[in-house]
């Protein structure tokens, strides 16, 4: 394992000043730098993600702790859709263990895009996914067995998840074998779906009120999303 102090300063080149959300004004948030980071210590930085991502979930995430709009502040799950769906794009992170819990494959809507996710929708019907922060919800089991209900947190964005029911549920089209013999990973109506083997064990592992960040490059979101639009001082995507 690389030295904890090497991959910190690697990942967040500027002083660890302690975790806080400074506010500036009533509308804007400075993210400054965290306790939290001193506790990340993935044992291959490959598996870590992108150290600009990294920093903007984080500080999304300590808005909405700040917001109590996230009940559980130890989790935090990251999708990445600037990547292709043949890649591993959704990580889970242990905030106070300083651990990579999970490092997997994730399904888009079928009607975002193929091989990656490039159009984006909060209406219902609409079959593709929506970007944004989310606090997980209680657990059901649905007609893919264990599901995760979802909260959009960011207003005309993703704030119909529930009426559209995105929710994170396992299915057999996020596979190796899938993306092997179609090109590209299967989609869904719109959800986040996870490897079947490691689903139930995401699921337990997020759920009742963890923080969940969906991030894509498109300026539909970027531009419009309420918690970016908070974020100041900080290196962009």
């Amino acid at each position: 394992m690389k030295n904890l102090l090497f991959i910190l300063l690697l990942f967040f080149p500027f002083p660890f000043t302690g975790i806080h959300a400074v506010v500036e004004d009533p509308d804007t948030i400075r993210y400054r730098s965290s306790d939290r980071l001193m506790y990340l210590q993935p044992a291959d930085s490959s598996d870590f993600p992108p150290s600009n991502l990294l920093k903007t979930a984080l500080a999304g995430y300590e808005i909405l702790v700040k917001d109590k709009s996230i009940s559980r502040p130890d989790i935090i799950t990251i999708i990445d859709f600037s990547l292709q769906s043949d890649r591993e794009r959704l990580w889970v992170l242990d905030l106070k263990q300083g651990k990579v819990l999970f490092h997997c494959l994730v399904s888009h809507g079928r009607n975002s895009g193929e091989l990656k996710a490039e159009k984006f929708s909060n209406i219902p019907g609409s079959y593709e996914s929506s970007p944004g922060f989310y606090a997980t919800g209680e657990t059901y089991i649905g007609k893919h067995g264990l599901s995760l209900a979802l909260d959009g947190l960011e207003s005309g964005i993703n704030d119909k998840a529930r009426a559209r029911a995105i929710v994170i549920h396992g299915a057999d089209y996020v596979s190796d074998e899938f993306i092997k013999s179609n090109g590209r990973l299967g989609r869904s109506l719109g959800c986040p779906a996870v490897p079947v083997d490691l689903s139930e064990h995401i699921i337990k592992t997020i759920k009742g009120g963890s923080c969940l960040f969906i991030y894509s490059p498109q300026p539909g979101y970027t531009s419009n999303s309420p918690v970016l639009s908070r974020i100041s001082s900080i290196t962009k995507i």
